[in-house]
């Protein structure tokens, strides 16, 4: 049977002036409008289509694909206000998705971009987004392991740091600490389980955590001395930024390597930069 705000593959049923009707199971045949037809469509293909309500109320599919679908988070834009109705958001669709006004946590504006979670409306079976976020987070002890990589997209800035909702389930914490520079709600980036705490409470981080981190750091610096003939211009002077942009990891986790391939007389500090001893081949594990 096919899933309303999900993506499908169905059979074709038959073909009609419209387009192609596809067989939806319980939910009875579904049109693919011409358009979406492929001009490489064989006979008796099926189609990956999305599945959602036109304007009119009608199930229909798509072989387009929308910012996100039921069961997600995801950060979109505002394109309009209706008075009477609510918001409606870009998300990717001819149809804009409405962000009804009973789902606004706060009101929003046209053009304003927000997080939103993707879900049926129980009563109407249609979809909508909700900014009412905090009903659709798992509240369940998560399972992730120390130093696990996740994917993350940025909720908010607090005193404390950065929340994110975790694998599009939870909710976690990047501390202003172990940050190298400011990041941006909606932005969505890989980062690192540091610890999940009694409670469920999940201490995020956006570089490995512990030896795993420091070996991958230095053994990022050396291939890259050994790329630009024995010398770079980065050193524990550089900037969060910079050291971020080049390596990908905080100014913290490159300081921690460049101190272990300073103590194994693998680098030498030059102020600026560092440059790589001719001794035996680097071991991370030296």
């Amino acid at each position: 049977m096919a899933i309303l705000g999900k993506r499908n593959v169905l059979s074709v049923v038959r073909a009609s002036a419209p387009g192609l009707y596809l067989d939806g199971g319980e939910l009875g045949e579904i049109l693919l409008p011409g358009r979406y037809i492929p001009a490489t469509l064989k006979p008796k293909d099926k189609l990956d289509v999305f599945v959602y309500r036109d304007s009119e109320d009608r199930l229909v599919a798509t072989t387009e694909t929308p910012h996100a679908m039921v069961g997600e988070f995801a950060y979109l834009k505002v394109k309009d206000v209706n008075q009477n109705i609510g918001a409606f958001l870009d998300w990717g669709l001819a149809k804009d998705l409405l962000l009804p006004f009973r789902e606004q946590d706060i009101p929003v504006r046209a053009g304003q971009r927000v997080v939103v979670f993707v879900c049926l409306d129980v009563k109407t079976n249609r979809i909508l987004a909700t900014t009412r976020l905090n009903r659709h987070l798992n509240r369940d002890t998560p399972a992730y392991r120390d130093g696990q990589p996740v994917n993350l997209l940025i909720l908010g800035k607090t005193p404390l740091g950065y929340n994110a909702i975790v694998e599009n389930a939870h909710r976690g914490l990047l501390y202003h600490a172990n940050i190298a520079a400011p990041l941006e709600v909606g932005q969505k980036l890989k980062g690192f389980v540091r610890t999940v705490r009694p409670g469920g409470k999940i201490d995020l981080s956006l570089d490995a955590s512990g030896y795993r981190r420091v070996a991958s750091v230095t053994d990022q610096i050396v291939q890259a001395l050994e790329r630009n003939a024995g010398q770079l211009k980065f050193d524990d002077d550089s900037s969060p930024e910079a050291i971020r942009q080049k390596f990908g990891v905080s100014k913290k986790a490159f300081k921690q390597a460049l101190g272990k391939l300073y103590k194994a007389r693998r680098i030498c500090f030059e102020r600026p930069g560092i440059r790589l001893l001719a001794n035996s081949a680097w071991s991370p594990r030296s």
